[in-house]
């Protein structure tokens, strides 16, 4: 392997302008609208704010092409904006699309309502079982869409099947690898063709900007990006800083996670009132070993039931200290909350019921505090 071509390198240097800005190692913010340029042939190639084409994306763009060893990136105003204007960017009226059919509740809440409402079809696949995608196309199919670790459930499908009927049937393969980022699984390699994060997440890791990101095959990119353009989803260049800086340190935050929540895990599975856990590093796990197989790690990331149902998940949250008790995911601080109540409160009941996400099951990220400190706040926390 060539010298600077490990992710812990290409985190520090991939995309860095050459020479550097005024000899700046930070990269600096690029808070300008506007920039005087010669012509430019292609609208979407215009220095601008709302196209994403400041210094400040030019240099995330590309460092997120190489983390993820992939032909193009482009940053979002959001993960859902980088969800929404892919799919849109891929389907039309009359199309249709294959999805898992355990989602994150934006993306589920978008493609049952909001496509629904354009005329897209879609149709829920098992991603454990490939043998039975073949028999859910139509003639109108023209993607399919799954994630890498499911939230929050973190189920893991059968993801080098999905790569691969994809392009045995000429479908847009698509991948919401925000649980796993870069450091746990690059999905590009394994042949899909674009690959989004909510950058909120783990990719930025500090919990004081939102962004999204796709990458992938370059065409596809480009044609998210018009989308984008005209869509007004554009990150500002303050953001972008912000995401670049993160960036820098994403290894060292997502290895000491993967470890922390691996021992909490196993900690929480025999704990006395424990009732179920799920993260896919438990060799109790229905898809342990195929996530052994993809993953150079878990994720941070674990959700479990207590016995005693959503009043006893109730009292833990709210006896234990150190997690704060919030939505989202990925940050250096542990948050705690039910999905049922934030994530996937917007899903109709007996979905979100059916797909075993139920009132008392509670999911924890897990950040870069002390694995003991955390393991002793909550034996305190289910003790009382």
């Amino acid at each position: 392997m060539k010298p600077g071509t490990r992710i812990e390198t290409k985190l520090i240097h991939a995309g860095e302008p050459e020479p550097r800005i005024e000899g700046a190692v930070a990269m600096p913010v690029f808070q300008s609208t506007l920039y005087e340029t010669a012509h430019v042939p292609d609208y979407h190639d215009i220095p601008y704010i709302r196209l994403n084409t400041t210094p400040n994306h030019a240099v995330l763009h590309a460092k997120l092409a190489a983390l993820e060893n992939a032909e193009a990136g482009l940053v979002t105003a959001s993960g859902m904006a980088a969800i929404s204007t892919s799919l849109l960017s891929m389907l039309k009226p009359g199309d249709h699309l294959l999805v898992q059919d355990c989602l994150y509740g934006g993306t589920f809440d978008f493609i049952t309502r909001d496509l629904s409402e354009l005329g897209i079809q879609y149709t829920f696949i098992d991603a454990n079982d490939s043998g039975s995608w073949a028999g859910l196309l139509s003639d109108r199919t023209r993607a399919i869409y799954v994630e890498t670790m499911t939230n929050p459930l973190l189920q893991v499908g059968d993801l080098a099947a999905v790569a691969r009927f994809a392009r045995e049937h000429g479908l847009v393969s698509m991948i919401d690898s925000t649980f796993a980022s870069p450091i746990n699984f690059r999905p590009a390699e394994h042949g899909f063709d674009l690959v989004l994060h909510s950058c909120t997440k783990y990719l930025n890791g500090h919990s004081d900007i939102v962004a999204g990101a796709v990458i992938g095959r370059r065409d596809l990119v480009g044609k998210v990006k018009h989308k984008l353009d005209l869509l007004g989803g554009c990150l500002d260049p303050h953001a972008c800083v912000l995401l670049h800086r993160g960036l820098k340190t994403l290894a060292l935050r997502v290895r000491y996670q993967n470890e922390s929540a691996l021992k909490i895990a196993r900690w929480l599975e025999t704990s006395k009132g424990v009732k179920r856990v799920n993260y896919a590093g438990l060799e109790s796990h229905p898809h342990h070993t195929r996530a052994r197989e993809l993953f150079s790690g878990f994720g941070g990331v674990l959700s479990f039931q207590l016995e005693g149902g959503a009043e006893a998940a109730a009292r833990f949250i709210e006896n234990t200290t150190l997690p704060f008790r919030t939505v989202s995911v990925g940050g250096v601080e542990t948050l705690i909350t039910r999905p049922a109540l934030s994530s996937h409160a917007e899903m109709d009941e007996a979905d979100r019921l059916r797909l075993g996400i139920t009132d008392d099951l509670i999911r924890l990220s897990v950040g870069v505090e002390a694995t003991e400190d955390l393991i002793e706040d909550f034996e305190r926390a289910l003790q009382s």
